[in-house]
């Protein structure tokens, strides 16, 4: 998933003169492809946790759960801790963080323990929560104001990267070294496998914490550019007489941010169980995972084409016939059988591509001096995908297939709110 692009002044960080910011941008966009990428080896995760511990789809994506409340929880403290210490060093503490929780992952696949997992996940997403906060901001302002937009798409594609390439490292290190990942869905493991499989994940979880270190000591030792007051907050002199709630595009943007982050979510870590089931596709969960490297292609290449679209066609349109496209092809997935149900399944990748930047940029279009505040309110929103645990108690009620109706559900919404509620009420200076 892509992180949320903050409301940020058009003005410059404080950098001396001469300089090039291009280094540091470069940095800064190896941060957004490691976000990406270490989210999505949970769809990956999923499936291989959902064996080793036997669970229901109720408790398997409860583990995805907990990573997103970590965003609803950790937004807040994360921007009072930059408020204190500043970008650079928040940017280190949040590397480490994520490298403590995906040491705390070994720890948890040691024992192995299902509540020890839940509470490092939730560890890793704080640390990813904090790096959205500090970084988006920073990237928005770090070079000249007039090529902003074009370094937050750049930044934007390389977390579309680290998506697209998270599924071949958790098929192969984790699905691909570990029986419940290489055998047909349904096999009953013995416990001494299970256990055997717990330790699979230890590998990449070193490789990933080591990585993840050698980042934090890399930007603790470079020479970023102070922000100054580039993304100071607007004077509260400002902002009075004005009130959030007379927006109806942030009104319905909120909603609409949260409910997509539900059909994204409960697409992407649902994936690999629902293609592996013997009237879809019969893969195994290793190679099921594999398949899911082109749900995540798609998005990215529906990001490059739904950019140049935008050129020339209203975002709302555009928003419009993504969601129908979205709708369409979910509700194949219900009712179509065997390749039909997985290539419809990975085709909604390319209409979910536009989907939460442009509600995004409309959410926060004529707010003014109250941008800020409303940019924050729809970052908290993408704890949205905590609630993919409702398709999961659903799927256990009434089969797999049947849950995803609630995603062509979410849908509906985003399509409603292109049509009307992403229009503004009234555009403040």
């Amino acid at each position: 998933m892509a992180g949320p692009i903050a409301g940020a002044s058009t003005a410059e960080a404080t950098v001396p003169e001469g300089f090039d910011y291009r280094p540091a941008l470069t940095l800064l966009a190896t941060l957004f492809f490691m976000w990406g990428f270490i989210t999505v080896i949970n769809n990956t995760l999923l499936p291989h946790l959902k064996s080793v511990f036997d669970l229901n789809y109720t408790q398997t994506t409860l583990i995805e759960s907990v990573w997103f409340i970590a965003y609803f929880v950790a937004s807040l403290p994360s921007a009072f801790l930059i408020e204190r210490i500043g970008y650079q060093k928040s940017l280190v503490i949040g590397l480490l963080i994520m490298a403590a929780g995906a040491l705390g992952m070994v720890l948890a696949a040691s024992l192995p323990s299902y509540g020890v997992t839940l509470v490092m996940l939730f560890v890793i997403a704080s640390g990813i929560t904090l790096l959205q906060v500090a970084a988006n901001p920073y990237v928005a302002v770090v070079g000249p104001p007039a090529t902003a937009s074009s370094r937050l798409n750049l930044v934007q594609a390389l977390n579309s990267a680290g998506t697209m390439l998270a599924p071949l490292f958790g098929a192969y290190l984790i699905l691909g070294r570990s029986v419940g990942g290489t055998v047909k869905e349904g096999t009953i493991l013995t416990p001494a496998q299970r256990l055997a499989d717990a330790h699979s994940v230890v590998l990449p979880y070193v490789l990933v914490a080591i990585v993840l270190a050698i980042l934090a000591v890399v930007i603790a030792r470079f020479p970023l550019p102070a922000m100054g007051n580039a993304t100071s907050r607007v004077a509260k002199e400002d902002r009075k007489n004005h009130s959030l709630w007379r927006h109806r595009n942030l009104v319905f943007g909120i909603p609409a941010i949260f409910i997509y982050l539900i059909a994204e979510i409960g697409v992407a870590n649902l994936f690999v169980n629902f293609v592996s089931q013997p009237n879809i596709a019969n893969l195994t969960h290793e190679l099921a995972g594999r398949y899911l490297t082109f749900l995540w292609g798609g998005m990215m290449v529906g990001r490059f084409v739904g950019s140049a679209i935008m050129q020339k066609v209203r975002a709302e349109t555009v928003l419009a016939a993504f969601s129908i496209g979205a709708f369409v092809v979910m509700m194949i997935t219900v009712f179509a059988h065997g390749p039909v149900a997985m290539w419809s399944l990975i085709l909604v990748g390319l209409f979910h591509s536009i989907m939460f930047p442009t509600i995004f940029t409309l959410g926060i279009k004529g707010l003014g001096p109250l941008t800020e505040e409303g940019s924050g309110l729809l970052i908290m929103a993408i704890a949205g995908g905590a609630l993919v645990i409702v398709q999961g108690k659903i799927a256990d009620a009434y089969g797999l297939q049947w849950s995803f109706l609630l995603t062509a559900a979410c849908e509906l919404y985003v399509l409603f709110y292109a049509l009307w509620g992403a229009k503004p009420t009234g555009e403040s200076a």
